[in-house]
C-alpha cells in the first residue's frame, strides 16, 4: 500500500469552527500525521496528542482522554483494530474514527466491531474530514458513501442469527422516540430526521440521547444495531 497525500486543503475549512472538541490522531506517517493535526488545529479542534502505534496511542488516551481519536489501520507496532479496542479500554468515553486508504470490507467491519464509530477513507478533502471529525465528536456515526450500507448489512445478517440467550424485556420508548430510532436506523442524519418531523434538530439529539439511556447504548452505531434487531428499519 503506497503512502497516501496529504488532504487536499480546501478554502471554506474554516467557515464553521468547532467548539474546541479534543482530538488524538494515530498514524504511522509523520507526513500524513502532521498535515492531519494541522488541518484540524486550523478548523478550530484542540490536537492534544498524536501517536504512531498501539503501544502509544494506548498510552497517550489513557493520559489526556480525547473526545475523539482519529485512527489509521495500518500502524507500526499493528492494526487500528487492536489500537482501537485498547483505546477504547482506557478512555471509553472517546469516539474513534477510522482515516484510512483501506476500504476492504473486512477493515471496515472489524475497526466497527472494535468500536470504531465511523470510517473515512483518505481520498476525502480536508472539508469532508473536519466535517466528520465535527459528526463523531456529537456522537454521530460517519461513513465513506458506500460504506455504510456494508456495516448495515452486516448488522442485518447479524441480527438474523438467533439469540443464545433470553434479553430482559426492553424499556419502553415514547411513539416519538421509535420514530426517531426507526430513522437514525434508516442513517437519516438528525437535521433530516428535524425536517421530516417538522421539529427542531436540539429536540432530534434530545431524543436519540433519552433513547441511548434508556437501552443502555454508547452510541448511534449501537443504537442503530439495536433498531435493526427489533425490526425497526
Amino acid at each position: 500500500m503506497g503512502v497516501p497525500g496529504p488532504p487536499r486543503r480546501s478554502a471554506t475549512v474554516n467557515a464553521e469552527p468547532a467548539q474546541q472538541s479534543t482530538v488524538m490522531v494515530v498514524d504511522d506517517h509523520p507526513m500524513w500525521r502532521d498535515g492531519v493535526a494541522r488541518d484540524l488545529t486550523g478548523a478550530g479542534f484542540a490536537v492534544i496528542a498524536t501517536a504512531d502505534g498501539v503501544a502509544a496511542a494506548a498510552r497517550r488516551a489513557a493520559a489526556v482522554q480525547p473526545d475523539v481519536v482519529l485512527m489509521d489501520m495500518q500502524l507500526a507496532d499493528g492494526s487500528g483494530t487492536t489500537a482501537t479496542a485498547a483505546v477504547l479500554q482506557v478512555s471509553p468515553h472517546s469516539r474513534v474514527l477510522v482515516l484510512s486508504a483501506s476500504s476492504e470490507r473486512d477493515d471496515v467491519l472489524d475497526a466497527v466491531k472494535a468500536g470504531a464509530t465511523g470510517y473515512l477513507v483518505k481520498s476525502a478533502s480536508a472539508a469532508e474530514l473536519i466535517a466528520a471529525v465535527r459528526a463523531t465528536a456529537q456522537g454521530q456515526p460517519v461513513f465513506t458513501p458506500g460504506l455504510a450500507g456494508l456495516v448495515l448489512g452486516e448488522y442485518r445478517r447479524m441480527a438474523g442469527v438467533p439469540a443464545q440467550r433470553s434479553a430482559p424485556a426492553a424499556p419502553t420508548l415514547t411513539e416519538r422516540e421509535t420514530e426517531v430510532l426507526r430513522m437514525v436506523a434508516k442513517g437519516l442524519s438528525a437535521k433530516q430526521i428535524a425536517t421530516r418531523l417538522t421539529i427542531s434538530h436540539r429536540t432530534v439529539e434530545n431524543h436519540v440521547q433519552a433513547t441511548l439511556r434508556k437501552l443502555h447504548l454508547a452510541n448511534r452505531v449501537e443504537l442503530t444495531r439495536y433498531a435493526i434487531e427489533q425490526g425497526l428499519e
